[in-house]
């Protein structure tokens, strides 16, 4: 199953006074495996961003200035998320605007069109039914799912949507086993893979070299001395 956890960032709160994308963010999982695939834009509004909203994230009119349009991103954008369950914090919000925006541009398709099932999961609903009464906000399903979340200072749509990541696979584990798979450590392989996506490129992957292999074996060893390991049991 292919799910795309999507976020956005806008110019202000109501795409029906004119307010614009500016931002969006999105993490690919595969049968709740990340994939390390991500689809990360800046957008230029052709408008000015409201002062309340750079509060939130930061993101100036200076900055877009030479960033492409909505209509310049949009076939990449429906590209990598046709087919898709979309994964969204309060769905209608983002999908009212991803939605204007293509009425914008005269496109006939709507989000509906493009997402698997017609309908986003939305894991602001979800939070308020498995937790009712308490306050389910990103932040908050952060701190109670105990997900670092020290590095949001300010909103960003790939950072949130990576955040919303593990909150989902955080919420929904006990979906593992009704799958008749073993997901029980989806969450912390989310955390092990999880980190800030580089906005530039990936660096090199470091590999153990002969010496550090044979510390390794020699550790292995000493273990053995002291009882048979779990995992060579396993594979016994």
């Amino acid at each position: 199953m292919r799910q795309v956890v999507l976020d956005t960032e806008t110019t202000g709160l109501d795409p029906d006074q004119g307010h614009r994308i500016i931002e969006i963010g999105c993490v690919e999982l595969i049968n709740r495996r990340l994939t390390n695939r991500h689809f990360h834009v800046y957008i230029n509004p052709e408008r000015e961003i409201d002062p309340g909203a750079i509060e939130v994230h930061g993101i100036t009119n200076e900055f877009l200035a030479d960033k492409p349009n909505f209509a310049g991103v949009v076939d990449e954008f429906i590209a990598f998320v046709r087919g898709a369950e979309l994964i969204i914090h309060n769905a209608a919000f983002d999908l009212g605007f991803l939605n204007a925006e293509l009425v914008r541009l005269g496109r006939e398709l709507r989000m509906g069109d493009l997402m698997a099932g017609g309908e986003a999961l939305d894991t602001l609903a979800m939070a308020r039914s498995k937790r009712p009464g308490k306050r389910n906000s990103l932040d908050a399903l952060c701190r109670d799912y105990k997900i670092d979340a020290s590095e949001r200072s300010l909103h960003g749509a790939l950072l949130d949507a990576e955040l919303l990541t593990l909150v989902y696979l955080s919420m929904t584990r006990e979906q593992s086993s009704l799958l008749g798979g073993d997901f029980s450590d989806d969450r912390s392989q989310g955390r092990e893979q999880w980190h800030p996506i580089e906005r530039t490129q990936v660096g090199p992957v470091i590999r153990a070299s002969e010496d550090e292999i044979a510390n390794h074996a020699s550790f292995l060893d000493v273990m053995r001395e002291q009882g048979t390991p779990l995992w060579d049991r396993l594979d016994s």
